[in-house]
């Protein structure tokens, strides 16, 4: 949602690039640039005016003319203000004292109320330890009772739906009821799934009035959707006008909408966003970060949530098993099985698009990603799964004739079969030498790798010893004879997830991993 935003702020930071001084005129230009992306993100008026305004005033103060890197300072100032107008800090729910907490949910008819009911619930059950019911108090939607019901069943939650809807029964009546349901029954939370309507009227805040004033709700949640520009913020506007909000949540982030609403609502509202619903399936939700959203948005990615995301898919217990394999023998008792168990892992993280888009400077490879063909990650799981118990542990033993039966019982080519032995042994050995503090293969003493101390740095200038040749006694012919070598950012000059350093627009993806991912 946010790619054409983020390549504006892209372009406009890169036009500093190598300033070691900033002018009037550049900061002028700067901001022209962001006020341009911002509106074509469809970002309230008010809000750009606003966050205009408060980058022009700091990147004109002491703190840019004082850094030693006035661009990057510019970056700094754009992601704070970013983080401002998001809402600052990441909000959590408010629990209620005594249970059950209420959280009633609002909004126009196709936000994605009912989905986003059982997604809130299925995260409250297993991330916060609730134990939550579901209230089908949308009696008028046709098959919002239904649909409801199924989402509950997927999600593993009770619904209370005494009604039948399509126009039967009271929403009010429904919601006291329910009330006394979650109290009997000891539900820790109770979400209130209500009727929207196509558009704001008299009737539909009469009800959402109504229906929270009987369950006296500890929180009352806005579902929005993300897709609607800024026509969601005079939604909101007259939502919390006519019943009040406490908290934004919003959905269908993962369309091709322009988002401004996601960087509107906070900001106009005084009310944070606090969820996001970024796919269908009921894993797709989020707690809403500002500073981790504006970390995507300027193209920094997002580690945290990519940890953390990790932490959720992954068995500790199974890692460090892994782990000691890739340790022993220089990781042969790490099998084809275990590496089926790994990317398995990996797939519960959601897309790889999705993963590696986190990552820092993604976007510099964001067209390779998105031509990411997500089939292959089936199509090596049916290679494995064609292979023989003996051929997993041992893929040595794959002969020409086992390749021909594997890839008749895959559906696939010999060659196929032959590149993900390739691969897997590559990856073997790159991921045996991670484990064991040795860096990355071929990279001797890598920076931040375990291990990677004073014995890689010697290797290093070792091999490069080894391959040195001796250069000519003129000056002039020596320098003929140098290869040029990469150089350092310059003062002012922007890293490369901001199209910084020489070469930036021929980026690739690294070798070892077009390898795993099946390129060439």
């Amino acid at each position: 949602m946010f790619d054409t935003l983020s390549d504006r702020l892209s372009t406009a930071f890169k036009n500093l690039r190598g300033k070691g001084k900033l002018t009037d005129a550049d900061i002028d230009a700067t901001t022209r640039e962001i006020r341009i992306a911002l509106l074509e993100a469809d970002v309230a008026l008010p809000v750009v005016r606003e966050f205009i305004a408060a980058v022009r005033e700091r990147a004109s103060g002491a703190e840019v003319r004082g850094g030693l890197n006035p661009a990057q300072q510019v970056i700094k100032i754009v992601n704070e203000e970013l983080v401002k107008i998001l809402g600052g800090e990441t909000r959590e729910l408010r629990m209620a004292k005594r249970p059950p907490t209420v959280i009633m949910l609002a909004g126009l008819q196709g936000a994605g109320k009912t989905t986003l009911a059982g997604k809130l619930a299925k995260w409250l059950k297993e991330t916060q330890h609730q134990t939550p019911m579901l209230v089908a108090a949308d009696l008028q939607r046709p098959n919002a009772v239904t649909q409801l019901q199924v989402v509950g069943d997927r999600a593993g939650v009770p619904v209370f739906a005494p009604e039948p809807g399509n126009g039967v029964g009271d929403p009010v009546d429904v919601a006291r009821k329910a009330m006394d349901e979650a109290r009997t029954k000891q539900h820790s939370v109770v979400i209130v799934d209500t009727a929207g309507r196509l558009g704001v009227d008299e009737e539909l805040m009469k009800q959402a009035a109504d229906i929270r004033d009987a369950v006296n709700p500890d929180e009352i949640l806005f579902v929005v959707d993300a897709m609607i520009g800024q026509d969601a913020v005079n939604t909101a506007q007259a939502f919390l006008d006519g019943v009040g909000f406490d908290g934004v949540v919003l959905s269908k982030l993962d369309g091709d909408a322009r988002g401004g609403a996601a960087l509107s609502i906070a900001q106009v509202t005084g009310r944070q966003v606090m969820f996001a619903s970024n796919g269908e399936k009921l894993e797709d939700f989020d707690v809403f970060h500002p500073d981790r959203m504006a970390s995507r948005i300027l193209g920094m990615g997002d580690v945290m949530s990519l940890i953390e995301s990790a932490e959720r898919s992954f068995d500790a217990e199974e890692a460090a098993k892994t782990a000691a394999k890739l340790q022993k023998r220089g990781g042969k008792d790490f099998t084809l099985d275990d590496f089926l168990a790994q990317m398995q892992s990996v797939r519960k993280m959601g897309p790889l698009t999705k993963i590696f888009g986190m990552l820092p400077g993604a976007n510099q490879f964001k067209d390779q990603l998105e031509n990411f063909d997500e089939r292959e990650i089936d199509r090596i799981e049916a290679v494995i799964h064609s292979m023989t118990p003996a051929e997993r542990t041992d893929p040595n033993i794959i002969n020409g004739s086992r390749r021909a039966r594997i890839a008749k019982g895959s559906g696939t080519e010999v060659a196929t079969v032959s590149g993900l032995v390739e691969r897997f042994f590559e990856a073997r050995k790159m991921m045996s030498a991670m484990a064991s503090g040795k860096g990355m293969p071929g990279m001797p003493g890598m920076p931040g790798m375990p291990g990677a101390g004073a014995g890689g740095a010697r290797k290093a200038k070792q091999q490069a010893k080894k391959g040195k040749k001796r250069g000519s006694g003129n000056p002039a012919k020596r320098a003929n004879q140098g290869t040029p070598q990469p150089q350092a950012p310059q003062p002012g000059e922007l890293p490369a997830a901001f199209g910084g350093g020489q070469n930036g627009g021929d980026f690739e993806l690294p070798d070892d991993l077009k390898k795993m991912l099946g390129g060439n």
